[in-house]
Order: structure tokens, then sequence, then C-alpha cells
């Protein structure tokens, strides 16, 4: 071998690692596996592009961390790992396949080894990367105006909180006009061998329904917070994703950081997006048209996730953003500004949602079995319901087996005296009110309309019925929670002229988008003593 291309190899060695030392993220970018695969109409809904079966342009698609868009001939292409799930962001006027259980097929997880053993199912091995990962997708029409179903915390321990779910929730909304539904985080009580149960008794809705991870559905002996999503990954797919419909993007975030197993890690959750998900978050949004409403959905409250700001600075430019979780087991309404880290024009609006389970299935059960349920805000256990319109939402706050209409709780003495010297008070919980709510009641029907106070109080009607387990410790079912101070809670005085005889006192409310509802309670007026207070 002369001695030139000796040299020659030397310095090609040289200048290879001088290239890999100044550039790194260039050799290993070539030596990255590049997973590829087509967006296409399918047709006749078999999931296989058949020949006649075009592909569709401009259709995102991602890795959970780099994001990119179709070409004409629908390709696609993204970097693989050994752990990457892959899916598609379902644009407007296109719905993606469901399995058995009305769980929307969006996605791909390529896990070649499967999950590690975990106590709770994971994901089997997927085998090799395929040659081509196809995402099919079929023409739906969809409106502007819509309704979609949200759920917080439905978090059965059991069979029997299963059965629970499905006659105080599900069943009442079997035909719904709902266009698709979402459960905002634990789906479950720890046990994951229940989602497979889960699912199917909430396909009985009939409708599309996507998930949200939430801290009790997390594989808690996973190592580190990748691996506690593995049995979520099996049953729902990515843990963070997206999806249009009509005029709306919804994005599910995950803001439930697992720090570990015991005895290396702590054993405890915080909240947290991390950088993959913020990455994820940068390449997807400069894709959304500023003039869409997007729709955040997560389990902790943003405003209790630590790393919130970064994702404020990639949105407080919008002028239509929402956000909702669950989590917190009373319902509320945040408006999030300089306090929280955000610096929009506008107040960021958070709604904490209203949760299934309402408090975790306690209290007494009624005359079919269902406990009471009341959360620590006396808001009563049920659901939302979003109407869209276009860059607007309207939410309907719906209790479990109870009217639409049933919006607020009115609590007044039964009976009081025409002559106390003593001031009695109404209270009205408004359960979907928030600071931008009036009410106002009057006595008789031409009284004179009273304005109410909001005020920070413990619900009283709570109050009550936990002063009656103590007094009576046979009543059946867990002790309802504490309260807790109620984001939306009213008073007044009672007047203290009122003549002897039966009054009904009305009530009316005014929310944020001014819909009027009304309610009643009547009460008693007398010459003598009054009697203790229900």
């Amino acid at each position: 071998m002369s001695h030139g291309v000796t040299n020659q190899r030397y310095f090609i060695t040289l200048l290879f690692l001088i290239t890999g030392f100044i550039f790194p993220n260039l050799i290993q970018a070539e030596s990255r596996t590049m997973a590829r695969g087509y967006v296409f109409e399918d047709l006749n809904r078999n999931g296989v592009r058949d020949l006649n079966e075009r592909g569709l342009h401009r259709i995102i698609v991602s890795n959970q961390q780099e994001v990119t868009t179709t070409r004409k001939d629908g390709s696609w292409e993204l970097p693989s790992s050994d752990d990457t799930i892959f899916f598609v962001v379902k644009p407007s006027g296109w719905m993606t396949p469901v399995n058995h259980h009305n769980l929307p097929l969006f996605y791909y997880i390529h896990k070649p080894k499967g999950s590690p053993d975990l106590k709770f199912e994971g994901v089997k091995p997927t085998g090799p990367l395929p040659s081509s990962i196809d995402f099919p997708l079929h023409r739906q029409s969809e409106p502007l105006k819509f309704q979609a179903v949200f759920f917080g915390d439905p978090q059965p321990r059991n069979q029997k909180e299963l059965d629970y779910i499905a006659r105080d929730v599900v069943e009442e909304l079997v035909g719904t006009k709902a266009k698709f539904g979402v459960t905002l985080g634990d789906i479950l009580f720890d046990d994951l061998s229940l989602f497979e149960r889960n699912n199917s008794i909430i396909s009985q809705i009939g409708i599309p329904w996507y998930n949200v991870i939430g801290n009790h559905d997390l594989n808690f002996d996973g190592p580190d917070d990748r691996t506690s999503d593995e049995t979520f990954h099996h049953h729902f797919g990515p843990n963070y994703f997206a999806y249009e419909y009509g005029p709306v993007v919804f994005i599910a975030l995950d803001n439930v950081k697992w720090n570990g197993a015991k005895p290396k890690g702590t054993g405890r959750y915080t909240s947290w997006l991390g950088q993959d998900q913020l990455k994820f978050l940068k390449g997807l949004l400069p894709r959304i048209p500023k003039e869409k409403l997007i729709l955040f959905m997560m389990h902790i409250p943003l405003y209790q996730t630590q790393d919130r700001e970064e994702l404020f600075r990639m949105i407080e430019d919008r002028p239509y953003t929402m956000s909702i979780s669950g989590h917190t087991h009373w319902h509320g309404h945040r408006f999030l500004g300089e306090n929280e880290g955000w610096k929009g024009e506008k107040p960021h609006h958070h709604v904490i949602n209203v949760t299934v389970s309402g408090s975790w299935w306690s209290g007494e059960p009624d005359e079919v079995g269902i406990p009471h349920a009341m959360m620590s805000d006396g808001g009563p256990n049920g659901y939302t319901i979003f109407n869209f319109d276009r860059e607007k939402a309207i939410i309907d706050y719906k209790a479990a087996r109870r009217p639409a209409n049933y919006q607020m709780n009115v609590f007044a003495p039964s009976e009081v005296t025409s002559d106390s010297s003593s001031p009695n008070f109404v209270y009205v919980n408004v359960f979907n009110g928030s600071d931008r709510s009036t009410v106002q009641m009057r006595i008789g029907r031409t009284g004179k309309w009273i304005s109410l106070k909001k005020v920070l109080e413990q619900d009283p009607y709570l109050v009550a019925l936990k002063k009656q387990e103590k007094e009576r410790p046979e009543i059946l079912g867990r002790n309802l929670p504490d309260p807790k101070l109620s984001d939306h809670l009213w008073k007044a005085h009672l007047p203290n002229d009122l003549p002897p005889g039966e009054h009904r006192i009305s009530v009316q409310t005014e929310d944020m988008w001014g819909r009027i509802f009304h309610a009643s309670r009547s009460i008693r007026v007398t010459d003598e003593n009054p009697n203790p207070l229900p």
C-alpha cells in the first residue's frame, strides 16, 4: 500500500472524527432509523391502502417529538427509536377507524421488544419496523356547531363502581347528540386490569371516545415516567396527541410525571410536561391557524403544572385558547393571569371539570344503590357538555340522573320566626358558576329582586350532610369529603319582616355566556321559635 493511499485514508478518518466532534447531530442523524408511511383515503374502510386509494396531502403526523406533514402523494417520514408511537392528527372533515370499544385508532406503536415486565400488562412485542406505516382516514361531515362530552375522574376501584358509572351516567348518554367524548384522566383507581371492562361500558354511549392519562392510570411499579405509561399505551395509544373536529383543535396533554417506584425513585408524581412534549407542541402549534379555537385537555389543572410557562409563551398571542382538567374533584372556572405566569392580552380560561365519581363514589347510597357522591364544593357528580360554535365554547354542567335544568341548589331554613333577631341566610350554590356570574333572589311573586354576594365559604348543605354522618354512624357507604371553600357559592340575608305563612324564594342566575337559569325554595314563617336546620 502506497504512502499516498495511507495518508488519504488518514485524512478522511481525521475529517470524519473532527466532523463528528463539531457536528455530532449530523453523524447521529445519518445513523437514526427512519420510519415511513402514507396517510390515505380509505374508500372501502378496510384499513388497507388499496391501489385505487389516494394519499392525502398536508396531513400532520408525529412521533411525539418531531412533527411533519404529508407530501402530495400522502407519504411521510419521521425518525424512529425502539420506543416510539407514531400518530396522525385527524383533520377536520375526516375520521380514523375506531375499534370494538369506539376507541379511535390513529396511532402505531413501535416497541420491538414490547413493554418491560410490569404488574399490569403493557404492549406486546411489535417486531421490526414495518416498511410502511399507513394511516387510513375516511370522510365525515363535521358541522361548525357541535357538542362533545367531558368526563372527569370516573375512578372506579372495582366492578361495583364500574356498574355505578354504567347506571349513573352512561345509560342517560346513550343517544346523545355529542360527536365524541373525552375522559380527562383517572379513568381507573390504580387497578389497571379494569381498563377493558371500563372501555366496554363507555362504548355503550355509541360515540368515539378519547382518553387522557391521569395519576391513577400509571404503572406504579415503573422505574421512571416513560415506563409508567405502558398499560395506558396498550389500551389507548399515545399519552399525548391531537386531533381536529370541525373548526376546533383538541390537544391532549400528559402533565403527570411519575418520579419512579421506590427504592430508587420517590414513589410520587409531580405535574410536568417535559421537553419531549414541549418539542411536539413547538412543532404542532405553528401548523394550526390562529383563527382556530384550541382546547388543551389534561388531568392536573394547568396552573399547577410546573413548566406551564413554556406552553404559555407558545400560545399567548393566540386569540382563542382554552384548557380543561380534572383531578381536584370539584368544579370551577379559573381565569389565569399574571399570578399564574400568563402574559396574554386576555386571561386564559381554564375549566376544572366536574367528576363522574363525584367524591370517589362516597356518601350514602340512594334508593337504587348509587352513592350520593357530592363533591367537596357542594356540587353533584356528573359531567360537562361543551357546545362549540367556531371559536366559542359554551359549557353545560350535567348532574348525573338529574334534569338538565338542575343547575343550582338553594339552601335556606325551612322555618323562621317573623320577629327573628338573628340573621337567616339564603345560600345558592350555582354548580357551573364563576366570577362572571350574577345571582338574584326575590320573596314571593312581586318582591324586589335582591343581589346575592359571591362568597368563599363551605357549602352549607354538605356541612349538614357531614353532620348527619356523625349523628348516624349506621349510614352505609364511605364518608363524604370534608367541605372546601366553594368557588361558586352566593349568599344573602333573608328579610326579617316577612309575615307569617308560606313564602317562595325565587332565584335566578346569569352565567358568563348570558344564559339565565331559575330555581326556587319554600320557607315557612311562624310566630314561634324555628325548628333546627334540616
